[in-house]
């Protein structure tokens, strides 16, 4: 397995939740990581994404200052905490790996991803 997302669920409004996605190492190591969303009948929208060494992130205005992405780089593993959830963050989360060491915020930047998994957030 590639990429392996984890950590959704239900959660009430203003509550947080943590995802993580295990990433073979051989695509985790020399390559920037994001997070995209898709929200019922939605088209997938950029969250976040890291570059290679975790020292630049960006993030999508709408969820600045309530999420924060992480890697951890011994577990080949990165991290969407995700915190004041509010109902219009219901989505499906995919992790994805990049083709490059940067970070990308489209979609295309991005030559794995994972099976997704989702998250409700209940008002």
């Amino acid at each position: 397995v590639q990429l392996q997302a984890s950590g959704g669920g239900l959660v009430q409004a203003g509550g947080s939740l943590r995802l993580s996605c295990a990433a073979s190492r051989n695509i985790f190591s020399n390559n920037g990581m994001g997070w995209f969303r898709q929200p019922p009948g939605k088209e997938r929208e950029f969250v976040a994404a890291i570059d290679w060494t975790g020292g630049n992130t960006n993030y999508a205005d709408s969820v600045k200052g309530r999420f924060t992405i992480a890697r951890e780089r011994p577990k080949s593993t990165v991290y969407l905490q995700m915190n004041i959830l509010k109902p219009e963050d219901t989505a499906v989360y995919y992790c994805a790996a990049a083709r490059s060491s940067g970070l990308s915020t489209i979609a295309r930047g991005y030559a794995y991803w994972g099976q997704g998994t989702l998250v409700t957030v209940s008002s």
